[in-house]
């Protein structure tokens, strides 16, 4: 069964905020990231997975009139929280993939005290679009 998690991040300011962070808190939530990668690919429970630039840089497009993208930029005024990065893992149960989750949403943050993150984890479909 494969799961994509998504780490969502509050937007604003406050201890997620790593462009405040010293380089030794930056230094630590990051070797936290890799190593739980390495051990989801080590373990061959890791399909993919990537960080995601900042939200500034986000664009929405959708086709215009013509069929050309129509592009808007982001963040936006309303926007809560913003996708940071995911993994995909493929593990025999749901179960594991919520265990993973929850290991990630552990990464130390300022002081190394966890940050909590919250993921989404959905469940990746499979199957035929043929009708």
């Amino acid at each position: 069964m494969r799961f994509m998690l998504l780490m969502h991040k509050p937007y604003g300011t406050g201890e997620y905020q790593a462009g405040s962070w010293s380089p030794e808190d930056l230094q630590a939530h990051g070797q936290f990231m890799y190593n739980l990668d390495r051990e989801l690919a080590k373990s061959g429970e890791r399909v993919a997975g990537e960080g995601l630039a900042a939200p500034r840089e986000a664009k929405i497009v959708r086709a215009g009139k013509n069929g050309a993208p129509a592009l808007t930029d982001g963040p936006f005024p309303e926007t809560k929280e913003f996708l940071a990065g995911f993994w995909i893992v493929d593990v025999e149960r749901p179960e594991r993939a919520y265990e993973i989750a929850a290991q990630a949403s552990l990464a130390p943050g300022p002081g190394g005290k966890p940050l909590y993150i919250p993921f989404e984890v959905r469940q990746v479909m499979t199957g035929s679009m043929d009708a």
